[in-house]
């Protein structure tokens, strides 16, 4: 990897072994295994031992979980916040396991869109909810740095199964606890869709 980023920083028109660029090489190799390291995470070893018989059957929020992932078009930076919900049938997973479940997922070359939707697949394949909802806010600099470069948006995906697709109020209950105070971003787009996303100014 060292001598790709090398031949890349030469490539630029830069001098690879002037002061300055000489560790830029090892630097990058370290940044980037660290940005991809969910690809060595394995996803039964991260929820292995959490998961609970617990009587309870009212709705689990998890929100504002902060995520930085690579978009795996330009390989520049998407970041935001995550929001996770679930009802349980018979099993809860322990809270701290969601946001770690977001890491492993999120630490991969992704687009948001598959990555909404991997983190709600996962939580329905481990847990066999009554639903799962999840809704992923995110700046993307591959926007904002390039191409249109509209540094306000935002880009919102949601993943919507089980009740939390099919019962419009527990949808909404969901939305609405989530809702940024303040915010203008329009949560009523994430209706009967499994997956929905909107780009908005904000």
């Amino acid at each position: 990897m060292r001598n790709l980023v090398r031949a890349l920083l030469a490539e630029l028109g830069e001098d690879p072994m002037r002061d300055g660029l000489t560790r830029t090489p090892e630097r990058v190799e370290r940044s980037l295994k660290f940005l991809t390291s969910g690809y060595e995470s394995d996803v039964k070893t991260v929820l292995n031992g959490a998961l609970f018989d617990v009587d309870y059957s009212e709705m689990v929020i998890v929100k504002d979980i902060d995520f930085y992932s690579l978009c795996e078009h330009h390989l520049l930076p998407f970041f935001g916040k995550c929001h996770v919900a679930y009802v349980p049938r018979d099993k809860v997973i322990g809270l701290s396991k969601i946001p770690r479940l977001v890491e492993v997922f999120s630490r991969r070359l992704q687009v948001q869109e598959r990555l909404t939707n991997q983190i709600a697949d996962t939580i329905r394949a481990t847990l066999k909810p009554l639903g799962v909802a999840v809704v992923l806010e995110a700046t993307h600099l591959c926007m904002s740095m390039r191409g249109v470069q509209k540094q306000n948006s935002t880009a919102v995906t949601s993943a919507m199964l089980g009740v939390l697709r099919e019962d419009a109020r527990t949808r909404m209950e969901f939305l609405e606890l989530i809702r940024h105070r303040g915010g203008s971003t329009s949560w009523s787009t994430a209706t009967d869709q499994g997956v929905s996303c909107v780009t908005e100014e904000i």
